[in-house]
């Protein structure tokens, strides 16, 4: 008979189990983890929203931690964004606190005061953000041997979220760079909601030595879903303002824009309502998420910044406006709910046009196929490889040129050491590195002049910070609004922030400061921003709901089923493969079906034949009849001209860093690489 996980636990730990925090048993997946955590061996822990993850990582990492006598910070706590840092600080504290261990905050909104505090007494556990990590490596007050020597384990929560961007190749890189400073490579522990892939996302996050999955990666489709069709925004708002009176409410919008019109629609319609997005500032966020923490007849108005597994209290409803570009987040969002004994999970689609009806098609039925995407990481990480030479070199000061390849080399072991060495020369030839001595390299003049500001800030993360300016009243900041919102002749008086109206006083172009005043009625809410990429499958459930005329295991109203059967006549989706239609005005449309990618490709493939195109995820618009060039080989090479890579050149965050066929690898299969869609267009002719 097998040993009880539980009983391996350092007896301190099982005691405040049981007695402090009246657990009387650990779940499933929190019991799995037990073993496999306390042998060291590298983890994936799997589980739906509130699924209790975060203890299944942390109550064995702290077992380890007593029976080892593990010293000085010997845990990385890493989250992708800082309110969930923020959110988890006290729950970890308090469990960390029980048996005698300290949890510290180390990221961008800490002041300098604690983290020098921190330096000088350091706690246990850091619960940072990669860009922090960042920032310890190439500080000056870090002496980075003593602060990472006793590291023992790297946490990654939301690793999915991670993956799924460059900002997880950042943060992969920078765990192998700490290994340097460690007796032995840390243990890896990511948590993640639902993925396809757990194997393949948990060897790329460890990629050497022993690896375990734990936890179910089945898509769970027992929930209460419903999908109306409401034609506009301000039909969105008359409905949740007369929905679920006395209850809480978390309605999620894709676009900052849409956040700060829906939130002002609800307070005209006298709802208490609260607003969450990233361009607000960090006061004014944790104000309205406190707030609505601890009420109960409210709305909350948020982005995908309440996704990621922050507490909000008990939730009753969740309520989404069009529909998120991912089954994932779907099943995060809708995870917020049914937390409580005897509740459901549940989630009301509210379709402000056609375009979101579509998509919440899609999206629901592949749900109810129990299918979530993979998380893969995206291809070609060339941006991120410069960046961390770049950092490498700061981190260490003069590093032999051989010696800054292997460092690469082991963070990026996907990439081809022939490119990284190009890419080097191409560093040196542009003067982002410099060698004083033959093949010693420092950090270069054109660094210093591109990112040395505000010790080196912008350098740390991946990811382009918007130039926004600073939105203030009374002194206090509001946010943060796009500076393209407030030029112009046709600038706005009146603005949204925070989910209220605000009148533009002054603005401070010199020191990016707006001043505001409280103002009345409506208002411009404008951010720019990158566009969606919607994958293959989703498209062709949208196609395969329309050939049959229902969707099966979801409610739909009266209006969203009328819409459904008015879609299915309109649109064209008959068969597999592509059809074209001409409209009145002799312009044509390709109905692909085929998602975001694929049709890009398409488009760039028919050009010459079809004249000039424009992509969307659903189809292709051409100007001449394109069903010939559609039936031929569509095999020509994808070749971006000089004048357009230099254009697109700014689209990516240190693309001037690179040499010109790494660049334009970058950009054309970021943009056009969907084999997926490929193979399905092909079956289907």
């Amino acid at each position: 008979m097998s040993e009880d996980p539980f009983a391996a636990l350092h007896p301190a730990l099982q005691y405040h189990i049981v007695n402090s925090l009246g657990w009387s048993a650990l779940r499933p997946t929190q019991i799995e983890a037990i073993t496999p955590i306390h042998q060291g061996v590298h983890c994936l822990l799997l589980a739906p929203t509130a699924g209790g993850k975060t203890e299944a990582a942390i109550i064995p990492v702290l077992s380890r931690m007593l029976h080892e006598n593990w010293r000085g910070v010997s845990v990385l706590y890493v989250c992708p964004i800082k309110a969930l840092l923020n959110n988890l600080a006290q729950r970890l504290e308090h469990y960390a606190g029980l048996v005698g261990r300290r949890v510290e905050l180390w990221h961008g909104d800490v002041s300098q005061s604690r983290k020098q505090r921190a330096l000088k007494d350091p706690p246990d556990i850091i619960l940072t953000t990669p860009e922090s990590i960042e920032g310890m490596l190439i500080s000056t007050r870090v002496e980075r041997q003593a602060w990472f020597g006793g590291l023992r384990a790297v946490i990654v929560d939301e690793l999915h979220a991670f993956a799924v961007d460059d900002r997880g190749w950042h943060l992969r890189s920078i765990l192998a760079r700490l290994a340097d400073y460690t007796a032995q490579p840390p243990q890896r522990i990511g948590l993640s909601a639902t993925v396809s892939n757990p194997e393949d996302l948990l060897a790329w996050l460890a990629p050497e030595g022993e690896r375990r999955v734990i936890g179910s990666a089945r898509v769970s489709t027992d929930a209460d879903v419903t999908l109306d069709y409401v034609a506009s925004l301000e039909n969105a708002a008359i409905v949740i303002s007369r929905l679920h009176r006395g209850k809480k409410r978390l309605v999620f919008c894709d676009s900052r824009s849409c956040t700060e019109q829906l939130g002002n629609l609800l307070r005209g319609h006298g709802v208490r309502t609260f607003v969450s997005h990233a361009s607000l500032s960090a006061a004014e966020r944790r104000q309205a998420e406190t707030a609505f923490a601890e009420e109960k007849d409210c709305v909350i108005v948020a982005t995908s910044t309440l996704e990621l597994g922050i507490d909000v209290g008990d939730l009753d409803h969740v309520v989404q406006i069009d529909a998120p570009s991912t089954v994932s987040s779907f099943l995060q969002r809708m995870g917020r709910t049914g937390r409580r004994s005897g509740a459901r999970r549940n989630c009301l689609f509210l379709a402000t046009g056609d375009q979101g009806f579509l998509l919440s098609l899609g999206l629901l039925e592949k749900w109810r196929e129990a299918w979530v995407e993979a998380a893969l990481p995206p291809i070609e990480p060339w941006a991120v490889v410069a960046q961390q030479a770049l950092v490498m070199v700061l981190e260490l000061g003069l590093v032999p040129r051989h010696a800054l390849l292997q460092r690469l080399q082991k963070s990026f072991p996907e990439c081809a050491q022939g490119d990284i060495g190009t890419l080097l020369d191409t560093l040196q030839a542009r003067d982002y590195l410099s060698a004083p001595e033959q093949d010693l390299l420092q950090v270069g003049p054109a660094t210093e002049r591109a990112w040395g500001r505000g010790h080196y800030r912008e350098l740390l993360a991946t990811f382009s910070g918007s130039p926004l300016l600073t939105a203030r009243f009374a002194g206090a900041d509001v946010g943060y609004v796009d500076p393209t919102a407030l030029a112009g002749d046709d600038a706005p008086m009146n603005i949204l922030l925070a989910g209220r109206s605000w009148k533009v006083i002054d603005i401070d172009w010199g020191r990016r400061v707006v001043t505001l005043e409280p103002g009345s009625g409506e208002g411009s809410a404008r951010w720019t921003g990158t566009g969606r990429v919607l994958g293959a499958e989703v498209c062709r459930a949208i196609r395969a709901v329309l050939q049959r005329g229902a969707l099966s295991g979801v409610s739909l109203s009266k209006r969203a089923t009328a819409r459904l059967e008015a879609l299915s006549e309109s649109l064209p989706s008959a068969g597999q493969g592509p059809i074209v239609v001409r409209d009145d005005k002799g312009r044509f449309r390709i109905w692909t079906w085929g998602g975001t990618r694929f049709n890009r490709w398409l488009a760039y493939q028919i050009c010459e034949f079809a004249g000039s195109s424009r992509p969307d995820e659903l189809g292709v618009d051409t100007r001449r009849d394109p069903t010939e060039a559609i039936r031929g080989q569509l095999s020509r090479g994808l070749e971006l001209s000089e004048s357009e890579l230099d254009q697109r050149r700014a689209e990516i965050k240190f693309g001037d860093c690179l040499p010109r066929a790494l660049l334009h690898r970058v950009l054309v299969r970021r943009t056009y690489d969907d084999r997926e869609g490929l193979q399905e267009q092909e079956a289907g002719e």
